[in-house]
């Protein structure tokens, strides 16, 4: 997507036109205008001259938008607002002079200086006046009519056509007034300079200036979060060449660079730790409020804040690549996108500013027809003009969406597009992975089974020291649990490794060994009655490991990956949403079942292949509208299957740039914060929408005189009182959008079950009843034949946990003729099913090169 900046653009008619200029040109795929922040984005194989050249035919001006990080943040400086306070400041001055003179006499009974009194000096000292203003506005005439030759009127049209009718009106009577004293009826002269409106001529743009003025600081605040942002981005580095500390721009920094922060300075560049500890505040990135421990070794982001120790740190990402830059580009482009609902506004905007002019020309000669006075039939004309409001239909949806997003990044949560904020709070089913995003990612000790209780200190300390040499995933659990029990290890010798049943070493002499339980049972005696309590916990998906000193069983200790912490209520808040969960994994069925059960999803599917996942989503669209919650490169087809993709922050970039919506602190709770902020902002959107419209259907007739006729009422609207509802409307909107920064998207008591029904639900925890077996069938079916499946079972020595299994399970199926295969290293067995004739020693080869044992093949 390439983004531009279009200039001149006053109203929602304005940012229609360029949208079906910039839409005819060749190779433009889609397009979408911001009235908001004045941005062009532009989707397709398409110059940036014949874009230019179409925005610039439409009558509007174009600005590039290949510039600087420094410039962008410039761009975003509110200069509009300090030029509009000088205008409308500059036009009270003269206007209340020409108001003092044109109607303070008669409300105020002020005596006018003696030269004033004569009716033809008055009426040219307020046209000079009226001039004085209306060239100070001068823009809203040189746009207005510049649109209207173009056959494409917008606001400022109506009020150019507004204020100009009352000027050459009042003109018109200023000639009359010298034709009557030319005669010497100055009775005459007196009395048709009562219908002099140099005032509204001067009123009207004085007040659509404040307006303006108003809109433009509202319209402000709403992208504080994206200046916010900016701020954040910092503008120096501290370089260490050779000892020596320079401080250079950060645009000077390359990768590879080693840059030191102090504490409470920023982080220049994404970097990785080289040396020192510290905390860093990553709140501006993440919303976490505490800060994170960081030591050698780990990541740190640009923008973030070094609050305590000294560190030294090596570049990883520079410029648009850092984590901040990247952040600041995805709101960004949420800004520059268009939300579906704003559609309906669009419509209405192409017709709207033609339709208000000729209901203002039938206004006129309805009223002008009735026998009224000339200048009652204007009054009601301009009254229909300068009332109407499309500002207030343009600015409902981006305002909305603009501070939505801004909410949502001050939390962690990144909607990549407008459409994506608003089709958050329509989710019906919400499909998770396991692996990293429901659970850690990272397996750690759960339960410590010692033979006997006096012998578990000694069981830990074992365990600890034999493992600390180990690279096995399940021996890190160990490690760590051990590090944070401040459990010393023994200083053991001749560690080994035996491929797929465990590790050994000694100590003292004596050998120790941890092992898997097959390995176990093969190789030392071992009471039946210990192995059957532990099935329980291999019964909830955890991994079993054995260890002895010398021939002697000290115990078990189960490892499993874990829950994370707001899991359970993450996924409680969805359901109380109404949304339905499920979980989808490649994991074993039992360990799945044991999350999932755990988690409280509505379903869980276990043992799905990444094509399997696509398919599951692709089945579960049947029943509503499906988002993929997922974290890692399996995920990424699922991802963009979804009807909405969220990406766990920590997760791969593939599966980031897969999604549209990104999680930056990981944690499942801002699922459903997520869910939550887009309702809150549709219903807000709805609420701007039923403004624009309902003041515009209200205020339009009034203004016209319908209501008068009708009910007869003693009612006539002052154009100038129209002007001034007109510069509210569209103020109101904004202001009612701003209202989204003080939504808390942790609050649960709003929560509304708008998901699915319970009927849907049914129907599918019915479908997939039978659960892989129904998504095997659809992959198998897929050309409507249905053709019977070989198999072969192996049996398999040295695995001893899932990630075995997993090693295992990858080898088979990139066997060219396998479909896929089921390994369970508790079995020892593999189930391997074939598309095609597979020999039994192409199968045995591929095992045997990830170092297990084949014995045999049936």
């Amino acid at each position: 997507m390439k983004k531009y900046t279009v200039t001149g653009m006053s109203c929602a008619a304005c940012q229609t036109r360029v949208e079906k200029a910039v839409q005819k040109v060749p190779g433009v795929k889609s397009c979408s205008v911001s009235l908001l922040t004045n941005s062009l984005a532009v989707e397709g194989e398409v110059s940036e001259t014949a874009v230019q050249e179409a925005v610039e035919k439409a009558g509007y001006g174009f600005i590039s938008d290949t510039k600087s990080e420094a410039q962008k943040e410039d761009a975003l400086e509110d200069r509009e607002t300090p030029k509009l306070k000088k205008r409308f400041l500059q036009s009270l001055v003269f206007l209340l002079v020409l108001m003092t003179l044109s109607m303070g006499p008669m409300l105020f009974h002020f005596s006018l200086p003696a030269v004033l009194r004569y009716p033809g000096i008055l009426a040219l000292t307020e046209m000079l006046l009226a001039i004085i203003v209306m060239l100070i506005n001068k823009k809203f005439f040189t746009s207005g009519f510049s649109a209207l030759f173009r056959l494409a009127p917008n606001m400022d049209s109506l009020v150019a056509l507004g204020s100009s009718a009352s000027f050459l009106y009042s003109l018109g009577v200023l000639y009359g007034i010298n034709y009557y004293l030319e005669l010497g009826n100055a009775e005459m002269a007196h009395q048709i300079g009562h219908h002099l409106y140099f005032e509204t001529a001067a009123m009207i743009p004085t007040l659509i200036t404040l307006g303006k003025m108003l809109e433009s600081i509202s319209k402000g605040r709403t992208t504080s979060a994206l200046k916010g942002l900016m701020d954040l981005s910092p503008k120096t580095a501290v370089l260490l060449k050779d000892g020596v500390e320079k401080t250079v721009s950060v645009d000077d920094v390359a990768v590879g660079d080693v840059f030191a922060v102090k504490p409470g300075e920023q982080i220049p560049v994404d970097g990785l730790i080289l040396s020192g500890r510290t905390a860093i505040d990553e709140s501006a990135l993440t919303g976490e409020s505490i800060p994170a421990d960081k030591e050698e070794g780990d990541k740190i982001s640009a923008g973030t804040l070094n609050r305590s120790g000294y560190i030294t740190a090596k570049a990883v990402r520079i410029g648009k690549d850092t984590s901040l830059s990247q952040i600041i580009e995805m709101v960004s482009d949420a800004a520059a996108t268009k939300a579906p609902i704003a559609r309906i506004a669009d419509k209405i905007s192409a017709v709207f500013v033609p339709f208000v002019m000729g209901i203002a020309l039938l206004t006129f000669l309805v009223v002008l027809g009735s026998g009224a006075e000339f200048s009652t039939a204007l009054s009601r004309g301009v009254a229909v003009l300068v009332i109407s409001c499309p500002c207030a239909l343009g600015l409902a949806t981006p305002v909305a969406i603009m501070v939505g997003n801004g909410v949502g990044a001050k939390n962690g949560i990144l909607f990549k597009t407008a459409s994506s904020l608003e089709e958050a709070g329509r989710v019906e089913i919400i499909a998770l992975d396991k692996t990293g995003t429901v659970t850690n990612g990272t397996p750690v000790v759960t339960d410590i089974v010692p033979v006997r209780e006096e012998k578990k200190e000694e069981l830990l300390k074992l365990a600890v020291s034999i493992e600390k040499n180990s690279e096995h995933p399940l021996a890190k659990a160990i490690q760590s649990y051990g590090e944070q029990n401040g459990i010393s290890p023994y200083p053991v010798e001749d560690f080994q490794a035996m491929a797929g049943h465990g590790i050994t070493a000694s100590y003292g002499g004596e050998k120790i060994i941890a092992c898997s339980e097959g390995y176990l049972r093969e190789h030392f005696p071992v009471k039946e009655e210990f192995l059957e309590n532990l099935n329980v916990l291999s019964a909830e998906g955890k991994t079993n490991l054995f260890f002895l000193r010398g021939e002697e069983l000290l115990g078990a200790i189960s490892v499993a990956d874990s829950l994370k912490t707001d899991a359970k209520e993450g996924i409680e808040e969805l359901k109380k949403q109404g949304v339905f969960t499920v979980m989808l994994t490649g994991d074993r069925k039992n360990t799945a079942e044991a999350i999932a059960k755990e988690a409280g999803v509505d379903l869980v599917i276990a043992e799905v292949l990444p094509d399997g996942k696509e398919e599951v989503i692709r089945k579960l669209q049947e029943f509503g509208k499906v988002a993929m919650v997922g974290d890692g490169i399996n995920d990424a087809i699922a991802l963009t299957r979804a009807d909405l993709g969220i990406a766990i922050g920590a997760g791969t970039d593939v599966a980031i740039d897969a999604a549209d919506i990104v999680l930056m602190k990981s944690n499942v709770s801002d699922i459903p914060r997520s869910i939550r902020l887009s309702r809150a902002t549709i219903h807000n959107i709805h609420e701007n929408l039923f403004w624009a419209f309902f003041y515009n259907v209200i205020c339009i007739p009034l203004a016209a005189g319908f209501y008068s006729a009708v009910f007869h009422w003693n009612f006539e609207m002052n154009p100038m009182v129209g002007a001034l509802a007109m510069s509210l409307s569209s103020v109101t909107v904004c202001l009612n959008a701003l209202r989204l920064n003080l939504f808390s998207i942790k609050d649960t008591k709003k929560d509304r079950k708008k998901g699915i029904g319970e009927e849907k639900r049914q129907a599918i925890l019915a479908e997939f009843s039978q659960k892989g077996t129904a998504i095997k069938n659809q992959s198998e079916n897929t050309e409507n034949q249905e053709e019977k499946r070989m198999e072969k079972k192996m049996e398999i020595t040295g695995m001893m946990c899932g990630h075995c299994e997993a090693r295992v399970k990858k080898a088979l199926e990139a066997v060219s003729g396998v479909d896929h295969a089921e390994v369970s290293h508790e079995n020892g067995t593999a189930t391997v099913f074939l598309k095609e004739e597979v020999d039994n020693a192409t199968l045995k080869a591929a095992v045997e090169a990830q170092d297990y044992g084949v014995t045999n093949i049936e």
